[in-house]
């Protein structure tokens, strides 16, 4: 941007022109570069995480440990298999949405079980690192003994278009999970954790509706997130239904005993996680997990989250939800459940 002044200036001057058109013309871009700077930071804050380099995720000790061996995984056959303790394998789960919708609090939750070994991080892999192959992505994977199920979650890859394809490519035996929540509440939500990254956003409904409150503008992330039924459309090209599970992020929070109950029995598990574990804290309003014995204090997610959303007209919020509803009333035909959110 400076370099790009200084010619401008620069030409000015050999016309002897200091204080003429081109000095109106750069006055009058200003609030105009102003609008894209902002609008490419949120658009930066948007995106998915990038790549993790191999080797860097780290894996959780394991129980036990296991002779070492070699072997192949079911779902790449040719590709080897990292020896030592235990096998680096492909996830056999994979939680594929939605962002702001309950995932990470899912995935926390699930780590507790015996027969769970999660990557920690989002590796991104079917969205932005598929270029590294099939190898690469097994190297990020914890390793597990036999009868340990492998889990990973990036909650980009379910309104990704060519993950469906990709994952079947793998797998097609994969079981996918689904968090969903309210579209309106979770969109308000992914512009709050936007807003906090870049402060001085337009506000929620000029970035969710065009002129004033007239079309719904789906290009906006945030919004297009929510269509539930049409990102589910995709990946039914390749999935039948019978290997989605699709929880609620509304009584993940209410009841999270019962949704990981239905996890469990989804995964093939014993019902391990249970409401033993958890108790609800009122200052964050969601369940944090109890105080593991020989742990110092109970655990509850990070300060992001809980964090509050700003406050959105009424109008805007019912305009959104009107024009949610029909889509709302197809993924519930779709996946023969009704979340409530009408």
């Amino acid at each position: 941007m400076a370099g790009s002044g200084g010619l401008a200036g620069g030409a000015g001057g050999s016309q002897g022109t200091a204080g003429g058109p081109g000095t109106a013309l750069r006055a009058s871009r200003a609030p105009l570069l102003f609008a894209v700077l902002v609008l490419g930071a949120y658009c930066l804050c948007a995106l998915p995480g990038r790549c993790p380099p191999a080797g860097r995720v780290p894996a959780p000790a394991l129980a036990r440990a296991e002779p070492p061996r070699a072997s192949r995984s079911p779902g790449a056959p040719g590709l080897p298999v990292a020896s030592g303790s235990g096998r680096r394998r492909f996830p056999q789960a994979l939680i594929v949405g939605v962002k702001k919708g309950g995932t990470r609090a899912l995935l926390e939750f699930l780590r507790l079980h015996p027969d769970i070994r999660a990557l920690g991080s989002e590796p991104h892999f079917f969205d932005r690192c598929y270029e590294r192959g099939l190898a690469w992505y097994r190297s990020l994977m914890p390793r597990t003994l036999d009868g340990q199920i492998t889990l990973e979650k990036t909650p980009s890859y379910f309104v990704t278009r060519e993950v469906p394809r990709r994952i079947h490519s793998m797998s097609p035996a994969t079981k996918l999970i689904v968090v969903v929540r309210n579209p309106v509440t979770r969109a308000i939500s992914d512009y709050a954790q936007t807003l906090s990254k870049t402060p001085g956003l337009p506000s929620f409904g000029a970035l969710a509706f065009r002129r004033g409150l007239g079309p719904v503008d789906t290009a906006w992330s945030a919004v297009r997130i929510g269509l539930y039924a049409q990102h589910l459309d995709n990946w039914l090209r390749y999935f039948p239904l019978s290997r989605f599970l699709f929880v609620s992020g509304e009584r993940l929070v209410s009841d999270p005993a019962g949704e990981l109950g239905r996890v469990q029995d989804f995964l093939g598990l014993r019902r391990v996680v249970t409401d033993k574990h958890f108790y609800f804290n009122a200052t964050k309003g969601f369940p944090c997990l109890k105080k593991a014995q020989g742990s110092g204090r109970p655990r509850c997610l990070g300060k992001s989250k809980g964090r509050p959303h700003p406050r959105v007209p009424e109008a805007v919020v019912q305009r959104l939800r009107a024009f949610y509803r029909p889509f709302n009333r197809k993924f519930y035909q779709m996946t023969g459940q009704d979340f409530g959110w009408d």
